[in-house]
């Protein structure tokens, strides 16, 4: 988009031309996000997925990272990640409803299944690239008033009781609200390698070659880069305000 596009306009009898915002001059304090880290994570995954049907053999595998939780506990270093790999995959099922194999075909028809391989691994945080804010603590205080009392009889005239009064009590209590750290998922990388484990024959007449299973044992490498970021209060400086 040219500049044109983001330059606001000032009208002058009828005549319309770009001009740019008038703009604070000066050291400005803002809230905006801040990077605390980026980092890159490395998980190993292994899973058995079973099929609802026989499988003749795996089409294709469509895959997508999912992060349920992205949380860094302050005030230590601890980030706790959580999600999931979810895949679908597209495979061909032997169908002797279409025609009964042979010694040198099989029908199939296609069909996919969807499954959802979860994650969950803790890292430490190094190296920040920007401090975070700290968390400050919520405090409850206590305070009492003195009072004085007669004492019963059995005590002497003169002396009272010198205490806090046990019918009242007061308290002071305060509440901070904290800038929650939050994360961005910026890219993922996955190798995997998927194997059947309980293939067997087709039954009946078949290609010598030819079997199904339906269970699969998969190993995974899930690379995750992503941001962590904080709100913050900051100072930055604005030098110029062009006018029209």
């Amino acid at each position: 988009m040219s500049d044109k596009h983001n330059d606001s306009y000032e009208c002058e009898k009828g005549y319309c031309k770009p001009c740019k915002p008038h703009v604070s001059i000066g050291k400005i304090v803002t809230k905006v996000p801040v990077v605390l880290a980026e980092l890159n994570v490395q998980l190993n995954i292994n899973e058995t997925i079973t099929f609802p049907e026989p499988v003749l053999e795996i089409k294709d595998i469509k895959k997508r990272v999912a992060l349920t939780q992205c949380r860094l506990l302050l005030p230590t270093k601890k980030l706790f990640l959580k999600g999931f790999v979810r895949k679908n995959i597209q495979y061909a099922s032997p169908s002797n409803e279409i025609e009964m194999s042979t010694d040198t075909t099989v029908a199939s028809d296609l069909h996919s299944f969807t499954v959802d391989i979860p994650f969950d691994t803790i890292i430490e945080i190094k190296d920040f690239l920007s401090m975070p804010v700290m968390p400050k603590n919520n405090k409850r205080e206590e305070f009492d008033f003195a009072v004085s009392q007669s004492l019963p009889s059995g005590f002497p005239e003169k002396d009272e009781l010198l205490s806090s009064d046990l019918s009242q009590y007061h308290q002071e209590s305060s509440q901070y609200y904290n800038e929650l750290p939050y994360c961005e998922l910026l890219a993922s990388k996955i190798i995997e390698w998927d194997e059947a484990i309980d293939r067997q024959p087709l039954p009946g007449s078949s290609p010598f070659n030819e079997g199904y299973f339906t269970q699969v044992e998969e190993k995974m490498v899930l690379d995750i880069c992503l941001k962590v970021l904080q709100d913050q209060q900051i100072r930055v400086a604005s030098a110029s305000n062009d006018d029209c």
